[in-house]
C-alpha cells in the first residue's frame, strides 16, 4: 500500500490501510449529510472529492452509504481503490485537500438506514457465564448452543449513532422473591460489548446465503453496544426471549470499516467439541474469525478488554445461519455478535458477568462501585485490529451516557 500524503499521526488507527465510511454534517451546514471516509485527524468529503477529481462515483455523493451499500462487492472495491489513489498519488493533492476536514469540525450521524437487527449470542464464555449465574449447578450451556447460533431479532428503529443519550427503560420486573410483578424504571440496566455486521448487498427471498458469500454481502464491521434492561429482561423472556429488555436502544460506531480492510486480522475460530452441520461447517474454508481487542470504559475507567478471537460462531456462520431458511437479506441490515466476553474476569464484557449478577460490585478508582448502571454514567466502547505492516485499524468508539427515566 503506497504512503498517504494526508499527515498522520503515529498513533492512528485511521490510516491508508482503514479508510472507513461513516456520514457527517457540520455546523455551517447541520442539514446536509454526506459521506465521509475518515483519514488521520481528517474527515474526507468524498463525494465532494469526486467531484473534484472528476470522477463518476454517484454512490458517494449521497446522504447516507446506503446506495454504496447497495451497489455491491465490485463497487465497494473500485470506490476503495478510487478513494486509495486520491490519498496518495501526490498529482491528486491540489483537487483533494480543499475537501479533507479537521475530525473535530464534524457532527457524525449514523452511517446508514437500519433494515433488521438481528443479536446473536455467540461466545461461549459468555454464555456459559450466564449459564453458571442462573442455572448454578446444571450444565451451563443449552443443549443446542453448539449445534447453532443463536439470535433473536431486535428493533431497527432503535439502533442509534455513538453519543446518542440513553434514556433509561421501564417496563415489568418481578424479583423471584415477589409475589406480583411491578412496572417502573430498570434496576439493573446493563452493557453488552459487541461487534456488528452490516449488510450490503442483499438477496433473494428463497435463497440462502452460504459461507463463501459472506464477503459478498457484508459491507463492514462496526462497535456495538446492545443496552440491556436485566430485570425486564428476566420476567419476559421466557418462552419466546428478549423483548422490551433490549429493544430500547442499540448504539453503533459511526465508522464503518470495510471488510476488505480487515485481511491481516482474520484468524481461526476457537476449536469446536461438536462437528457442525454442512451448511455451518468451515473448517475447509477461509476463516472468518477475526482478532480484534475490545475495551470497555465505564465513566474513563477501563473495566474490561474483551478478545473478539474467542467468539464460538464466526459473522460467516451468523449470516449463513440467519438466511438458511430462505430469509432474505436487504442492504442495512445489521447483525451483531452477541456479547464479547474471554476467559477471564477481565475480559468479560457485560456487568451482569463483572458483578456475577450484583454478588460482587466492582469497585472503580474513584471509589464508587457499581452492580449495574446509574443514571449519569458513561459507557464507551472501543477497538483496533491488526492491520498490514505492523499498522492497527481502529474503529473509533461507540458511547452512551444514561439518563433518567421518562
Amino acid at each position: 500500500m503506497p504512503n498517504t500524503w494526508v499527515p498522520l499521526p503515529t498513533d492512528s488507527g485511521y490510516g491508508i490501510d482503514n479508510l472507513p465510511y461513516g456520514v457527517f454534517t457540520t455546523d455551517h451546514e447541520p442539514d446536509r449529510p454526506r459521506v465521509g471516509v475518515a483519514i488521520g485527524d481528517f474527515v474526507l468529503d468524498a463525494g465532494a472529492a469526486a467531484r473534484a477529481v472528476g470522477a463518476p462515483l454517484d454512490v458517494l455523493d449521497a446522504p447516507s452509504l446506503t446506495a454504496l451499500m447497495a451497489a455491491g462487492r465490485a463497487t465497494w472495491r473500485g470506490v476503495r481503490a478510487s478513494v486509495t489513489t486520491w490519498l496518495t498519488d501526490p498529482s491528486r493533492r491540489a483537487s483533494v485537500e480543499p475537501h479533507l476536514i479537521p475530525r473535530r469540525d464534524v457532527v457524525l450521524r449514523l452511517p446508514f438506514e437500519p433494515a433488521d437487527y438481528v443479536d446473536f449470542y455467540a461466545s461461549e464464555h459468555h454464555a456459559s457465564n450466564l449459564g453458571r449465574i442462573f442455572r448454578p449447578g446444571t450444565e451451563p450451556l443449552s443443549p443446542n448452543w453448539k449445534h447453532l447460533p443463536i439470535g433473536y431479532h431486535g428493533r431497527a428503529g432503535t439502533v442509534v449513532v455513538s453519543h446518542t443519550p440513553i434514556v433509561r427503560p421501564s417496563g415489568q420486573r418481578k424479583a423471584p422473591t415477589d409475589a406480583v410483578p411491578s412496572f417502573g424504571p430498570t434496576r439493573r440496566l446493563d452493557i453488552e460489548a459487541e461487534v456488528g455486521f452490516v449488510v450490503g448487498a442483499g438477496s433473494e427471498l428463497g435463497t440462502p446465503v452460504g459461507l463463501d458469500g459472506f464477503a459478498d454481502h457484508v459491507f463492514g464491521v462496526c462497535l456495538l453496544n446492545d443496552w440491556s434492561a436485566r430485570d425486564i429482561q428476566a420476567w419476559e423472556y421466557v418462552p419466546l426471549g428478549p423483548f422490551l429488555g433490549k429493544s430500547f436502544a442499540t448504539s453503533v460506531s459511526p465508522w464503518i470499516v470495510p471488510l476488505e480492510a480487515l485481511d491481516a486480522a482474520r484468524v481461526a475460530p476457537p476449536a469446536r467439541d461438536v462437528e457442525p452441520l454442512p451448511y455451518l461447517d468451515d473448517r475447509a474454508a477461509e476463516p472468518w474469525g477475526l482478532d480484534l481487542s475490545m475495551e470497555v470504559r465505564l465513566n474513563g475507567h477501563v473495566i474490561s478488554r474483551p478478545p473478539f478471537a474467542s467468539m464460538y460462531w464466526t459473522a460467516a456462520q451468523q449470516l449463513a445461519h440467519m438466511t438458511v431458511n430462505g430469509a432474505s437479506l436487504r442492504p442495512g441490515d445489521l447483525f451483531a455478535s452477541g456479547t464479547v466476553s474471554g476467559p477471564e474476569v477481565g475480559e468479560r464484557g457485560a456487568l451482569i458477568e463483572i458483578t456475577w449478577n450484583g454478588e460482587n460490585p466492582l469497585k472503580l478508582p474513584d471509589g464508587s462501585s457499581r452492580t449495574y448502571l446509574e443514571d449519569g454514567d458513561e459507557v464507551t466502547i472501543t477497538a483496533t485490529a491488526p492491520g498490514p505492516n505492523g499498522t492497527r485499524i481502529g474503529f473509533g468508539e461507540v458511547s452512551g451516557r444514561i439518563v433518567a427515566a421518562r
